[in-house]
Formats: structure tokens, sequence, C-alpha cells
């Protein structure tokens, strides 16, 4: 059965009405959520922000350079046996501090006794020999100037003289080799340091070719810091090595405590090309024994200090499209924006060029809810919110 146009032009008309009623619906309650926005950022604008500031001020700056070092003994020694035999006693403890020249052991002295008699004995019987060759070629040549000689027996007996001045000096370097072979029996501290694990036992037989030793000497006091830091800083390290001596410090990993105080001794001549880094070496006292070697430490090198400069926490430092900025707590408590040329950011502080003057007070916590003009309540460090 076909619809009449009438009928068709009454759908149209409802459909019609009822899109209008829709759109009316929606429209009034976009508005109402807009009022409300509205209504809110009103409010909001209008809220007292509570904040943290803290006073630009002029001072001296240290600038650091910061990165990965490791904590190194300043010597280190395998101490060896320098001769073959049985290692008849140990006279150190093990973590025990020695000085250079302590007996930290004793290998059996007796074939080395037995060596410097021998060697002894035949420098004995040499030198007489020597001595009775000598008081012949006198009398030869006595009797030589009385020409009861031929010459040729002479300066055989010359020769004679000769070879045995040659022995003599053989013996007396073999006295000498059997004293110092006696002496190396007796092992001795080479350095000032800490005895570490002892590597064998009294008892046991030692070679001069034993690749453990007896045992590691480590000078701890003072330690040595091997760091690392990036090629590009190599030309502010050479003009504070110009200007005198560079401050070193090592701070453990967390960089919440100060392990030690030194000052820079080389900088490596060579760039590691696959890490675009170059390595240094400080010396730091350390009688505290703070550091260990192979102890990962964060290392600063204390590179200039900057005299009388304009200094913000850098935490106050915002940045956005046009620029970094601050927030400055105005005389009427309300928020003021600056734009601020920054000149270097080292550790915790910002050097400004331009944009705040000594005084201005920079809002380093609740930046994030302020806009120029905010209401804020000011408060500094260890003090009450201003009114």
């Amino acid at each position: 059965m076909k619809t009449s146009p009438a009928r068709m032009l009454v759908r149209l008309l409802v459909g019609a009405a009822a899109l209008a009623v829709v759109l009316a619906v929606v429209h009034v309650r976009t508005r109402s959520v807009d009022a409300r926005a509205a209504t809110e950022r009103d409010a909001g604008a209008g809220r007292v922000v509570s904040v943290l500031v803290m006073p630009v001020e002029r001072k001296d700056v240290p600038v650091w350079l910061e990165g990965l070092g490791t904590a190194q003994a300043w010597q280190q020694v395998a101490v060896r046996s320098q001769v073959d035999g049985r290692l008849e006693q140990v006279f150190f403890r093990e973590g025990q501090t020695v000085r250079k020249g302590d007996l930290l052991a004793q290998i059996d002295p007796r074939a080395f006794e037995v060596q410097l008699h021998q060697a002894e004995g035949a420098l004995a019987r040499d030198r007489a020999q020597l001595e009775d060759v000598k008081l012949n070629l006198e009398r030869y040549r006595t009797l030589k100037e009385q020409k009861l000689i031929p010459q040729q027996q002479v300066d055989d007996q010359a020769a004679q003289v000769g070879q045995s001045e040659g022995a003599v000096q053989v013996d007396l370097a073999a006295v000498e080799s059997a004293r110092l072979n006696l002496d190396y029996a007796r092992i001795k501290a080479p350095i000032d340091g800490i005895v570490g694990v002892r590597q064998v036992d009294a008892g046991n037989f030692v070679r001069a070719a034993d690749a453990a030793g007896i045992v590691v000497l480590t000078q701890l006091d003072p330690a040595a810091v091997l760091l690392t830091l990036p090629q590009d800083e190599l030309p502010r390290i050479a003009a504070a090595q110009a200007r005198g001596e560079v401050v070193v410090e090592a701070w453990s990993r967390d960089g919440q405590t100060r392990l030690g105080t030194g000052r820079l001794i080389v900088v490596d001549n060579q760039i590691n090309q696959s890490t675009a880094t170059l390595r240094a070496k400080a010396m730091l006292p350390n009688p505290a024994r703070r550091l260990w070697p192979s102890q990962f430490v964060k290392a600063r090198v204390l590179i200039e200090t900057r005299r009388g400069a304009l200094v913000i926490p850098a935490a106050a430092v915002q940045r956005g499209p046009q620029g970094s900025f601050v927030y400055v707590a105005a005389s009427d408590h309300t928020a003021a924006l600056r734009p601020v040329d920054i000149e270097l950011v080292t550790g915790e502080s910002a050097l400004i060029r331009k944009g705040v003057s000594v005084g201005d007070e920079v809002v380093v916590e609740g930046q994030n809810q302020l806009r120029p003009g905010s209401p804020l309540s000011a408060r500094t460090a260890g003090k009450a919110a201003a009114p």
C-alpha cells in the first residue's frame, strides 16, 4: 500500500521537530559545561598557591666536571721469592700494616750459607795463589835485570799474575752472589702498605718462578682514582691545569658521602676513540681508608670558580617555547614571569646573565600551578608562609 504525500510530509515535520529538540538539549548542556569550566578557571585564578621561594644571590660558584671513577691502590706489589727453597717461617698477619723493610718471611738459609762459605774459601785460596805469583814475578824481574833469565820467562809469570787476579775477581763475585741469595732468603716488604691474603703457608717449597707469589702488598694511603671525562672538556681541563693545582673529589656512588679530596696528577696522552672520552688520574690522601681498590666512585674535578656570579637554584628554571624563564614572587604577592638568560648550570645552581636581580625571590617549588599574576603564599626554607 502506497504512502500518500500528506503522510510523508507529516513524518518529515515530526522528524525535524525531534532533531530541533535534540540540538537544543545539546546546546544547553554544552553551555552548562562551558560555564562550569569558566567558573572553575575563575576559581583557580583566584586561588592562592603556596610556593617555596629562594633569593637571588651574587656569590662565588665553583664549577665542577663530574665523571665516573675507580679507586686504585697507589702502589701494589706481588711479593715473590727471588730464590728457590723451603718457606721456613711467615712473620706477617693477614691484613696487617707493614713498613718498607719489615721482615715478611724467611726461606731456609742453610743452602745459601753453604754457598757463601764455599765462595769465601775459593776466594781465600785464589788470593794466596795471587800473592805467590806476584812474589815470583818480582824475583823474575830481578833475575832479568841481572840477565840470568830470558824476557819470555818474565812475561809468562806476568800472565800468571793476571790470571790469578781474574780468578780473585770471579771469587769476589761468587761471594757477593752468595751473600745476595742469603739476603733474598729474608723476604722484606718493598713498600709501606697492607698485607693481603697469604698465598702459601710455611713449610711449602717456593720458587722464584711461582706466579702467585707469597702475598700481595697494597699501599692505600694515598689512594689513586682513575676517572673518565668527555673529550670535549679537554680544553677546560688543560686551562685549569695551566692555572695551578686542580682539585678532585671522590664521592660515594649515591653522591651522598664525600670519600676524599685530592689533586689531579695526570691526564692520559690519548683519547679513547670508541667512547670519545679521556682518562685522568688523581691522588687522594686516604688515612681513614674510605677508598678501596676497585671501588666505584663519583669523581668531581674543580675546573674554575666564577667570582661574583648571579646565582639562583637550578630547580627554579622553567623552559617554554620562548626559552627559559622563572617565576618571581612580586611585592603584591603575585607571580611574575621573568625570561632569563642562563650562562651555566652546575650542580644545583644556575648562573644567570640577565633576567633577575639580587634580592628577587624565585619560585623553586609549586611553579606548575602558577600563571602570570596568580596569587601566591611564599615561604622560604625553614620559615612559615608569608601572609
